[in-house]
């Protein structure tokens, strides 16, 4: 643990000085040059499959997983037949998304009208209060297999997402990079220091992911969060679901989801995954 954070110190310190001044343009340049630089060998577009772009054996057991029944397939029905099932008032989510075609790339995305960013997850219940339908729990259940079905119908498109030159949303960038970066909670951790300056190291029997491309495979179906839980969408989680669980494994206090905090480290998370592919849902230790 101590060489973990040592490791982490050293890289966080030499980098400070470029994550103080750079753009948002500027940062997805670095991020990307970092990883190129850390592991040579991976393909740019293999990062959208997490551990398993690192590790060769891990990345079979997965590959003969996903080829027979996943077990998020029948999470990804039921959000198919949520997303066409009527309202009360006869409409459906197809009214809210253009139709039945793909919008996950575009999220999370900057709404200049309300000032705000807006998750899938927020997209989907605004649609439903717009509707004058209750809204859904955040993390699990419905609104993770309609946006499970979302990603599926996704799959292939490359992720998109803008930071428009206003002055609300680069705030919210910054602040969600902030997060991103600052270390918290008892084990003094951040997001980065796992997830950057020492992606693809061990720590326990886990092997830690490259944050780039870590979004494009949300929601995700974990071995963990199923343990338990035999309802069709069990195991399945999103994003927020699991920035609450890094955060109080490093012994600190979560936010809720969809709360600004999440909602500002998604925006900044996602953009650094701007141009690989979407293949949500994912299945994940």
């Amino acid at each position: 643990m101590n060489t973990l954070v040592l490791s982490a110190t050293l890289v966080a310190i030499s980098l400070a000085p470029s994550l103080a001044s750079a753009t948002p343009e500027g940062d997805l340049a670095a991020f990307r040059s970092y990883f190129k630089q850390r592991f040579p060998t991976v393909p740019f577009n293999d990062y959208v499959n997490g551990v398993y772009a690192l590790d060769k054996d891990r990345r079979a057991a997965w590959e003969e997983f996903e080829s027979f029944s996943p077990p998020y397939e029948d999470a990804v029905a039921l959000g198919k037949k949520l997303f066409h099932t009527p309202f009360a008032n006869g409409k459906t989510y197809a009214s809210c998304f253009h139709g039945n075609r793909g919008v996950r790339q575009n999220y999370p995305h900057f709404d200049a009208g309300s000032g705000k960013v807006i998750t899938l997850e927020g997209a989907i219940n605004a649609c439903r209060s717009s509707n004058g339908e209750q809204p859904l729990g955040w993390k699990k259940g419905e609104i993770a297999a309609l946006s499970a079905y979302m990603g599926f119908i996704s799959r292939g498109k490359k992720i998109h997402v803008v930071v428009p030159n206003d002055e609300r949303a680069l705030a919210a960038y910054e602040r969600g990079k902030h997060h991103f970066y600052a270390k918290r909670g008892q084990l003094n951790f951040s997001c980065a220091d796992c997830h950057v300056y020492n992606a693809g190291n061990h720590i326990r029997a886990d092997l830690l992911s490259p944050a780039l491309g870590q979004v494009t495979h949300f929601p995700v179906w974990r071995k963990k969060w199923a343990a338990g839980d035999s309802s069709t969408t069990g195991g399945l989680g999103t994003l927020h679901r699991r920035y609450e669980g890094c955060n109080k494994q490093v012994r600190a206090t979560p936010f809720k989801a969809q709360s600004d905090e999440y909602v500002s480290l998604e925006y900044f998370h996602t953009y650094m995954s701007n141009g690989l592919k979407v293949n949500a849902p994912g299945l994940r230790q």
